[in-house]
């Protein structure tokens, strides 16, 4: 039990010291705003947005990737339908706008045991365009006005070859989206952190950008293609393997994707099983001694309050007895108030800080869902998109 506790400790002080690291770097990323760039631009975009079983939200999402202060003849938007069984394509056929194309992913590959459709999807798309630049997104989200015009910009400014940007979670007042989007700032906070550190590889694809030519030169998906999660952070990191100095983050409210909430626990313990499932395949592995520190810390959070309820323990500790349960609450404590201390500026750059009061009452939530969340996602299975996942 005492080795519990010493772990515990030391894990915790790890922990504290990488959300500093990433308080610093967080603050350390310059904003940006295309305002910044003077140069006409003129690079050529292809939009891709995979979609599947998206008649609710796929029009919404055209509506504004195609309402852009950027000039429509620099850029294309190709919606690759993956075997919807609704009238998705129906909608985006019908979507008036003359720079929208439509790619059925039936007529290039069956309905068959894939495991990574949308890695296909995007393939294919790609396949299918000509843009230098190519910009993902998905079909549940909305974009700004200067979203494409912030992405060329900064692209056209300092020449990176993939290129990180922010996503947020819109949400109501219902406990689970709320949840959601103080769980996903966490994580875009430590994404831009540690981009720009380039301390590891970590993005999300509703808001990815990345030259061709790079995408060529790794061989896009080969090699990752059999996995089912990954289309943007296993293909982040075959680019920075092999260009380390050209990977960068887009720190811009301009550039910020906004994305609908899961609506049920059932469907959010999905979605974050299925990011989870990818873990043990990073080829960067900087990230996973990260993801098994929090993973670790985590559950020893569970394991010592349970033991507190058997074991009446007593350690001394600078000349002062502590139970397991008062250790295991100055544990909590110190990682609350360190996540909040991060959190802060972040949440201020998403124009969420109304949340943060939120954040000690779901704490609890949070450590049970990653524990549970982490497991799964190594040894059992998920279903996404009507797909079961094994």
């Amino acid at each position: 039990m005492a080795i519990l506790c010493v772990v515990s400790v030391l894990l915790m002080i790890v922990y504290i010291s990488l959300l500093m690291y990433y308080r610093v770097a967080w603050g350390k990323i310059p904003n940006f705003s295309a305002a910044n760039f003077h140069e006409k631009l003129s690079t050529q975009i292809v939009v891709i947005i995979p979609a599947r079983n998206e008649a609710k939200h796929i029009h919404a999402c055209l509506a504004t990737v195609t309402n852009q202060s950027y000039p429509p003849h620099l850029y294309q938007v190709v919606v690759v339908d993956d075997h919807s069984t609704d009238n998705t394509a129906d909608i985006v056929r019908a979507f008036p706008s003359k720079n929208i194309s439509l790619v059925l992913l039936k007529e290039h590959i069956p309905v068959k045991a894939l495991n990574s459709y949308k890695k296909k999807a995007i393939e294919i798309g790609i396949q299918q365009s000509t843009g230098k630049l190519i910009v993902t997104t998905d079909a549940d989200c909305y974009v700004s006005y200067e979203w494409l015009k912030t992405i060329a910009a900064f692209y056209e400014m300092y020449r990176p070859l993939f290129i990180a940007a922010p996503v947020s979670i819109d949400c109501n007042r219902s406990f689970i989206e709320m949840f959601q989007a103080l769980d996903f700032m966490t994580l875009q906070g430590i994404t831009g952190a540690s981009v720009h550190k380039k301390m590891h590889s970590m993005c999300n694809g509703a808001n990815l950008a990345y030259e061709r030519a790079a995408y060529l030169e790794v061989d896009g998906f080969k090699g990752i293609d059999f996995i089912a999660s990954g289309d943007d952070m296993l293909l982040m990191h075959k680019i920075y393997k092999r260009f380390p100095d050209r990977v960068m983050f887009l720190k811009s409210r301009e550039a910020i994707v906004n994305t609908e909430p899961v609506k049920t626990i059932k469907d959010f313990l999905n979605q974050r099983i299925r990011w989870a499932s990818k873990a043990d395949k990073y080829d960067d592995k900087r990230i996973t001694a990260v993801l098994a520190i929090v993973y670790l810390f985590n559950i020893l959070l569970i394991v010592l309050p349970v033991l507190s309820a058997f074991l009446n323990v007593r350690f001394q500790i600078f000349n002062v007895h502590y139970s397991v349960l008062q250790i295991w609450i100055l544990l909590l404590t110190c990682k609350t108030g360190a996540e909040l201390f991060f959190l802060f500026p972040v949440a201020s750059f998403f124009n969420k800080s109304r949340l943060l009061w939120l954040f000690p009452i779901m704490q609890p939530f949070h450590i049970i869902y990653t524990v549970i969340a982490g497991w799964l996602g190594k040894f059992g299975s998920y279903y996404w998109k009507d797909r079961k996942v094994t």
